[in-house]
């Protein structure tokens, strides 16, 4: 039975910590980043609604443990990510609730962020499997699952209530532990192509 605590974890110039609220000037700084909270189809605070946000992260554990993203050749937040629907029973966690200010994405930094959470999740915590759930809209998300090797597991359709109050279709994926060994070479390979020298 897994037990996931927060942890520290690090590569490649970017560490994820337990997101506290002593992150909420940086988390702020980085949605007003593109102003990520038009976006319709993600979760990401208005940059007066992050105390909230943290709040929401912090009041959902055990079933979720949120990340502050650090870039930290200026140690400045540069988003936030999470394992969540943790089910010990199960050895089973989701990454999701992720996000990243726009002059960070098209990097290394998710790559990178999900390298180091499936490793921890496969191991450290010894997850059975790992899944990810996005709107049906979010095809960039969507593709960026697909690109780490994750499985398509179906769609839940009428599952969850955007920001706008539509009702949206939730694509999920997973990836299972006899994947991880092939997962983990191609997101080496990605890095060894995308990270900054």
């Amino acid at each position: 039975m897994i037990d996931v605590a927060p942890t520290t974890l690090a590569a490649n110039g970017i560490r994820l910590e337990a997101l506290e609220r002593r992150h909420a000037d940086g988390l702020r700084a980085a949605a007003r980043d593109g102003e990520l909270w038009r976006l319709r189809v993600t979760s990401v605070p208005e940059p007066e609604n992050v105390e909230a946000y943290i709040a929401t992260a912090l009041e959902m554990r055990p079933g979720r443990l949120a990340f502050a993203v650090i870039d930290t050749a200026g140690d400045t937040v540069i988003g936030t990510t999470s394992f969540h629907d943790i089910v010990p029973a199960l050895d089973r966690v989701e990454i999701g609730y992720t996000w990243y200010a726009q002059s960070r994405q098209r990097s290394h930094v998710n790559t990178t962020c999900k390298r180091l959470l499936l490793g921890h999740a496969f191991d450290t915590l010894g997850c059975a499997v790992v899944g990810f759930r996005t709107d049906n809209f979010n095809h960039a998300s969507q593709r960026a699952i697909e690109r780490l090797g994750a499985k398509r597991d179906g769609v839940l359709r009428h599952h969850a209530l955007r920001r706008d109050d539509t009702v949206r279709d939730t694509v999920v994926y997973s990836i299972v532990r006899g994947e991880w060994p092939e997962v983990r070479a191609q997101l080496d390979y990605l890095l060894a192509r995308e990270r900054p020298c």
